[in-house]
């Protein structure tokens, strides 16, 4: 009997192992497949959401589950920081405020919690993120059909064969490798931890902590707005305004 049970441990510890090695080899290769496909649709979402930003508007972000997850992750990552210290940045996800989502699902259906507050938060020149690992979430489809008459663009995050998402979004972000929800979403996270990355690249000129980055790196004030950490320093200020009066002259 003690033999027997040996045997079947062993067994069953081999296919466990295989099982995780499989797991691994999937998420990496629907990773590797993303940015074969993708490169340039994600730099463009990149540029999108950085104009916005750096526009003084804002980043809206909803889906549901743990699409619903990372958006709030990722809007973390913007209203604190990423990895350089710096101004917070404007980014609500549309998927924590309980009141809001249980009285409009209570009044209007579910199809309408992240449209209502889309229309309600969303201003033309803002930008949104929307995130369905099928593509075919009713309540983030309507969303993104709100953004589009409030003049919001939207980057659609998604997975197969993208879903009714991937004819809407106006960028389409889509894990074509596999459907299985889990996989989508393990790249959907890294996908959004690179755009957290290089949209400060692109409005901060950084993308390593202070103590690794050259240079001067100046800690942002607690209340300075994104708007204000963006501009020049006053010294290069005063220089362009004597430029410019010396042309008028």
């Amino acid at each position: 009997m003690r033999a027997l049970e040996l045997v079947g441990r062993f067994r069953y510890g081999a296919g466990v192992r295989r099982a995780i090695l499989e797991t691994f080899t999937a998420s990496v290769a629907a990773k590797r497949q993303f940015v074969r496909e993708n490169m340039g649709a994600l730099v463009e979402a990149i540029e999108l959401i950085a104009e916005a930003l750096r526009g003084g508007h804002k980043l809206l972000l909803f889906g549901n589950g743990g699409s619903a997850a990372d958006a709030q992750h990722i809007a973390a990552e913007f209203v604190n920081r990423f990895k350089i210290e710096r101004v917070p940045l404007p980014a609500i996800a549309l998927t924590t405020d309980t009141s809001a989502l249980t009285s409009i699902a209570n009044d209007y259906g579910y199809a309408e919690v992240f449209a209502k507050q889309v229309c309600a938060l969303g201003r033309p020149g803002d930008a949104a993120l929307a995130i369905s690992t099928s593509g075919n979430a009713a309540n983030v489809l309507r969303a993104v059909a709100a953004c589009k008459r409030l003049d919001i663009r939207t980057v659609g995050l998604t997975g197969g064969s993208g879903g009714k998402l991937a004819g809407a979004a106006d960028v389409v972000l889509r894990v074509a490798a596999t459907t299985d929800t889990a996989r989508i979403q393990e790249t959907h996270i890294l996908i959004g931890h690179v755009i957290c990355e290089q949209v400060d690249a692109l409005l901060f000129g950084q993308t390593s902590p202070p103590s690794e980055a050259r240079g001067e790196n100046r800690r942002a004030a607690p209340f300075e707005t994104a708007a204000e950490r963006m501009r020049p320093p006053q010294g290069e200020r005063n220089n362009a305004r004597k430029q410019r009066v010396n042309r008028s002259r």
